[in-house]
């Protein structure tokens, strides 16, 4: 699937269908790194360093070898079921302090969202006012495509990428209009209730070769639909739902446990936060969504087929409860049941006060420059190698997943030192960049 790397010349659009905590806080880190007001901690693609084989110790940044779009060649747009500018959406968020926000209000005032998609139905507990009165599903499909059109010549993109950071959408099975491209197409024409409204983002996006990421768990890109369709059209995707909080911890915790063949009995885990993500999932039929999501990964990790003794009785209970008062200020606790020596119990506790939107923007700001990159290497379909990012990563069809994190970081790496080798310039780059650095 790989081709010569293109360049990232021009301007590189990234488009969020949902302006809410998430998005509105990535948008402002990115501000507030370019005005050298604070710096993207938690990017990888911003902070993290390589090593690259034959250059000795040499432990470059990965935005100095890869060939990335920069910081400042970035342009944000999206849609959101309210009309509040990202300026507003920010500052009701109330994830960053206000005096930055403020330090960054005309950028963040700029950016206004469009009229989304919206289908009430798949998240009850919003009450969308800005949204598209589209006649049908294929309509709002053509409407997103000609917003995407109008926003590459407004801003003077050559390039769009786009992630989603809206709602956790309902539960939702695979069923028969999912099956195939032509099914899909048809249902769209047709108003079939199981397309949700992240599909037709998705459909809209990969059906004019634009690269699409899925940040919920919802079941949206990982359809057979529209992995025919990315396939048609060359087109990178990938999913699903930002690794931030808890499952986090699990993946951090998890192999450190199988790695010394420590047994577990039971792993409870909840959680309580104030913002729109907690208000979606205080719904049942959203929360499944979530939870189906989260309980795949010890699973994973853990291989109880492999080792019945450690993990086959193990018991994995979640819970996520809406707690106004907390906002954005996500607090999990993990009661974790572990055995050792001779079957001797002992237990973990963990209490982590996190920001659920700090963990979530760099994550987007990640992808979307990574997927970007795998579009201009011709690394079309389901892009696994981001897995580190996503508690239920996508895989090419057959292939398991894998929800080890440093595992998943090995992977992630490996993939951008193969991209590497093929890019002589880059290295060439590297090696005068170093020769022009003033000595110590």
């Amino acid at each position: 699937m790989k081709e010569q790397i293109l360049p990232a010349q021009g301007k590189l659009g990234v488009l969020l269908p949902g302006l809410g905590a998430v998005a509105s806080t990535m948008i402002a880190g990115v501000f507030a790194t370019r005005k050298g007001l604070s710096k993207p901690v938690g990017s990888i693609t911003q902070t993290g360093h390589i090593e690259l084989e034959g250059t000795g110790n040499q432990y470059p940044l990965i935005k100095d070898i890869v060939p990335l779009a920069t910081l400042e060649d970035l342009v944000f747009g999206g849609w959101d079921v309210y009309e509040d500018n990202v300026y507003q959406a920010a500052s009701v968020a109330k994830v960053l302090d206000q005096h930055l926000l403020d330090a960054l209000r005309p950028e963040l005032e700029a950016i206004k969202p469009m009229k989304a998609v919206f289908d009430r139905s798949y998240a009850r507990n919003l009450d969308g006012t800005f949204i598209k009165n589209s006649a049908t599903k294929w309509d709002a499909a053509q409407e997103l495509i000609e917003d995407i059109e109008n926003f590459k010549k407004a801003n003077n993109v050559s390039r769009v990428v786009i992630v989603w950071t809206g709602s956790t959408e309902k539960y939702l099975e695979q069923s028969a209009v999912h099956e195939s491209l032509a099914a899909f197409e048809a249902g769209l024409k047709n108003n079939d209730p199981n397309i949700a409204p992240s599909m037709v983002y998705a459909y809209a996006a990969v059906s004019q070769g634009i690269p699409f990421i899925n940040g919920a768990p919802n079941l949206t890109t990982d359809i057979p639909a529209i992995v025919q369709l990315a396939r048609k059209t060359k087109t990178a995707i990938g999913g699903k739902d930002f690794k931030t909080g808890q499952t986090l911890m699990k993946t951090i915790v998890a192999p450190g446990l199988a790695a010394r063949a420590l047994g577990v009995s039971g792993w409870y885990s909840t959680n309580i936060l104030g913002n729109r993500d907690g208000l979606v999932l205080d719904d049942e039929q959203n929360f499944k969504t979530k939870e189906v999501s989260k309980l795949g990964v010890l699973e994973d990790i853990l291989r109880p087929d492999l080792h019945p003794d450690l993990y086959g009785n193990l018991y994995h209970k979640i819970r996520i409860n809406y707690y106004p008062p907390h906002g954005d200020n996500k607090e999990s606790w993990d009661n974790i049941d572990i055995f050792g020596w001779l079957n001797y119990p002992m237990q973990i506790k963990i209490n982590f006060l996190c920001r659920d939107s700090i963990l979530a923007a760099p994550i987007v700001l990640d992808l979307a420059l990574f997927a970007d990159l795998a579009q201009r290497a011709g690394m079309y379909g389901v892009q696994d190698w981001l897995s580190f990012y996503l508690k239920s990563p996508q895989t090419q069809p057959g292939v398991p997943a894998e929800n080890d994190v440093f595992k998943q970081l090995n992977t992630l790496k490996e993939v951008l030192r193969e991209m590497i080798k093929e890019e002589e310039p880059a290295k060439k780059a590297l090696t005068q960049k170093k020769e022009t650095e003033p000595a110590l």
